[in-house]
């Protein structure tokens, strides 16, 4: 063999090999819980406290791209042997990974009781999750992956109003029913998408929550500090105009998602007019830097500046990130123990096998939604699109957070899409092309397929180290656990 042989043969492999690998894949990290061992998937499980605890091992799997690929579910029941269900969470940063785990630890619980009870119309549930990381591109990815690859019937969860407003894109093109459990953003309802509904409330029913919060004092100045995602932009533009209509002036700081060292922020805001209160619109785990570097500076909390932290608050994680957080109010959407009712309480006792707290808004939201979907699932008594989307829409039943239903739909009003899209960036307005009984003149576009009944309350810690269920409630004043809307810094009630 001549040497020009021997060297340009070993070449050609490699080239051969450098092409292969440039072949347009997508690496997607997918978690699959499931009653059975699969190839690609290990899932080990035990019993304890008569809820099956599982834990999920994440497999890197390459999908090759099918962008153009349609749904792969059947339409019949009679020709599937489970029920797949896909479900979003994040589980990895810049996601609220905490958030996420409980989410995927409610539903599995959902799923359990669902297959306990015989499964849907005979046939047991499957979940398939997949990690979106609040990233929008996750967010498609998951959706793409859940509704061509994995044929799941409907699709549940996601915290991140950053990754549902994408998701709400692909079921809309695909026709997939998807009930989101914790995603605020108005335009993932706004947009009056036949296939979308949600359970948690808006970014502008939680802005004007706040602002009726703050109207109980004499504040002139609040300063709002946002991420850079679909939800953050649009929660404080909305907050600082509901602020704005009671008389309170308002200034927004904003840092991109996953940000660790928030000092310049806090720097500049320093640098200005002493606000009256701080109101952190951070999700997950970057809100705790945030607080805990704010507080560190001597921002907040004093005696001139209210510390009204981001929801996650709640969680037993918050003091370890944020040693100094005493005195902290915190928002709360979702029920407190005094509200709750059987299935909230039979929920409780499980999710306490796990986490011994009263269960997060995301987690009654994520046990919900579940629930919700397997209920028109069942109802429907078939996996036609059309057929679960009208059970929905006609659904009364009492969950964990409450009674559900969804007074504005395809039969009370049909929107017209040329006029929701020329106005959906606003997101003002009503519902256009009303028939029937129509929509009220006046409701906001997100009020289509939305549940008009979340809770939002705001809590305080005053000791260190209390648990959420010890944290005073000071708003609304219904509910008030000392008689007062904030315990001023340093003192006890």
């Amino acid at each position: 063999m001549s040497r020009f042989i021997r060297f340009t043969i070993p070449f050609l492999v490699v080239m051969a090999l450098l092409l292969t690998a440039c072949a347009p894949t997508e690496v997607v990290r997918t978690v699959i819980v499931t009653q059975e061992v699969e190839k690609e998937v290990v899932v080990t499980q035990e019993v304890e406290k008569e809820v099956v605890v599982t834990e999920v091992v994440e497999v890197e799997k390459e999908v090759e791209v099918t962008p153009v690929a349609g749904r792969c579910a059947p339409l019949s029941i009679d020709e599937v042997d489970e029920i797949k269900v896909g479900a979003t969470v994040p589980l990895s940063a810049p996601g609220a990974v905490g958030g996420g785990v409980a989410m995927q630890y409610a539903i599995n619980i959902a799923v359990e009781e669902i297959n306990e009870d015989g499964g849907i119309q005979g046939k047991p549930v499957r979940v398939t999750y997949y990690d979106t990381a609040s990233l929008p591109e996750r967010g498609t990815a998951a959706m793409e992956f859940l509704i061509t690859q994995e044929c799941v019937a409907g699709v549940v969860g996601e915290y991140h109003s950053s990754a549902g407003v994408a998701m709400k894109e692909v079921a809309h093109k695909y026709h997939i029913p998807t009930i989101f459990a914790e995603t605020w953003n108005d335009t993932i309802t706004g947009v009056g998408y036949p296939e979308v509904f949600r359970i948690a409330p808006t970014s502008s029913i939680v802005a004007e929550a706040d602002a009726q919060y703050l109207s109980k004092f004499d504040y002139d100045f609040v300063v709002i500090v946002t991420e850079n995602t679909d939800y953050g932009i649009p929660a404080a533009d909305a907050g600082k105009e509901q602020l704005a209509a009671i008389g309170i002036e308002s200034e927004i700081y904003s840092a991109d998602k996953g940000t660790q060292d928030y000092s310049s922020i806090v720097t500049r805001i320093q640098a200005g007019p002493t606000p009256d209160a701080v109101l952190v619109l951070i999700t997950g785990e970057d809100s705790y830097n945030f607080e805990n570097q704010a507080i560190e500076a001597g921002l907040m909390p004093t005696a001139e500046t209210a510390c009204i932290a981001n929801q996650v608050a709640i969680q037993p994680q918050f003091w370890e990130a944020v040693p100094g957080g005493n005195w902290c109010a915190f928002r709360k959407v979702g029920l407190v123990p005094a509200l709750a009712n059987d299935v909230t309480k039979s929920f409780e006792a499980k999710y306490r096998a796990r986490f011994d707290i009263f269960p997060e808004s995301f987690a009654l939201e994520a046990y919900d939604s579940m629930k919700l979907m397997g209920y028109a699932i069942e109802t429907a008594g078939s996996l036609d699109p059309d057929a679960i989307i009208e059970a929905l829409e006609n659904v009364d039943i009492v969950l964990a957070q409450g009674r559900y239903y969804f007074p504005y739909n395809s039969q009370t009003a049909e929107p017209d899409f040329e006029c929701i899209e020329a106005n959906k960036d606003g997101n003002v307005g009503t519902l256009c092309n009303l028939k029937g009984e129509g929509v009220p003149e006046g409701t906001p576009m997100f009020m289509w397929h939305q549940w008009p009944d979340p809770a939002v309350l705001f809590l305080q810690y005053f000791e260190e180290g209390q648990t959420a269920s010890e944290a005073a409630v000071v708003f609304p004043e219904v509910y008030q656990t000392h008689d007062t809307f904030l315990i001023p810094y340093g003192e006890a009630p």
